[in-house]
């Protein structure tokens, strides 16, 4: 039996089961309609790949027809169109896989899992056009890019201000023995992460300056439809610096390894989050039309 569950915005469809969403084909000063066509996948080979067209109207999902003003500006000026943006974290790595404290270290290595992760959301976003990939310098980030962006001519750009956080002496130790030679230090790492500094320098605080930053360059670059692959803390910051929320909120997000989260821009450079940690890739052959 199909069953269809309704979301934000991001059409997914797989298996026996579809979510449907829309998304904003409507010019709010026009309101001209588009017909939107869905392509559903299902993996019983006896089955017909399904198409249904819809008539985009604001009323099919009560999505908004504008977003400006509902949050601030990441580029301080107008941009030349429009974008979307989405945001993939990297596979499962050595690190993740043994509990270590990560951060900007280049030792922990996407692992066989990860590379298998990285393979479910290239296929997961297979039928999305991007003009550009920006991806995190930082192995486990770089090889995660490099499988989705595997095949596409454009070049993957690699941006210094997608890295993760460095957390000083924590990185690398396993989570458990810096809990216990460091009780302070990584309590406050944990629980209150905004306060968390050696020698007077606050990784999450700076983090939100350096997603500022990438955001900046993302945004004025050529193109309409993006991809960033990165690291969990920097996603944080750049998810929570779209919306405004200040570095106290650092644990207010979560994403999953191969998680993906997409966002809308209007060209004020205002932002506007269409889906969060979409992780259905990682559990069957779905895949994304938004």
């Amino acid at each position: 039996m199909n069953s269809g569950v309704l979301t934000l915005t991001t059409f997914l469809c797989s298996g026996s089961s579809s979510v449907y969403d829309s998304k904003r084909l409507t010019n709010l000063h026009n309101r001209s309609y588009a017909t939107l066509t869905v392509q559903c996948s299902n993996s019983n080979p006896d089955m017909p790949l399904i198409t249904e067209n819809f008539q985009n109207d604001g009323y099919m999902t009560g999505g908004a027809y504008d977003f400006q003003r509902a949050t601030t500006s990441l580029t301080n000026q107008s941009i030349s169109s429009s974008k979307k943006v989405t945001l993939v974290r990297h596979g499962l790595s050595s690190w993740n896989e043994e509990g270590r404290v990560q951060g900007s270290s280049n030792l922990s290595v996407l692992t066989e899992t990860g590379v298998k992760q990285a393979e479910r959301c290239r296929k997961a976003l297979a039928k999305i056009y991007f003009d550009q990939c920006f991806s995190s310098p930082i192995s486990r980030a770089k090889s995660t890019a490099e499988v989705i962006w595997h095949g596409k001519k454009e070049p993957i750009v690699f941006l210094d201000s997608l890295k993760e956080a460095h957390l000083f002496y924590l990185e690398g130790m396993k989570n458990v023995d810096a809990k216990d030679r460091f009780p302070k230090e990584y309590t406050t790492w944990r629980e209150d992460p905004s306060n968390f500094n050696v020698n007077g320098i606050y990784p999450v605080q700076k983090l939100w300056g350096t997603a500022r930053e990438a955001w900046r360059e993302i945004l004025l670059s050529p193109g309409e439809s993006f991809l960033i692959v990165t690291h969990k803390s920097i996603l944080r910051a750049l998810i929570c610096t779209a919306l405004g929320l200040p570095p106290e909120r650092f644990r207010a997000i979560d994403v999953n390894n191969g998680g993906i989260s997409v966002f809308n821009f209007n060209k004020r450079g205002e932002a506007m989050l269409q889906s969060l940690n979409m992780t259905a890739h990682m559990y069957g052959d779905h895949f994304y039309l938004y």
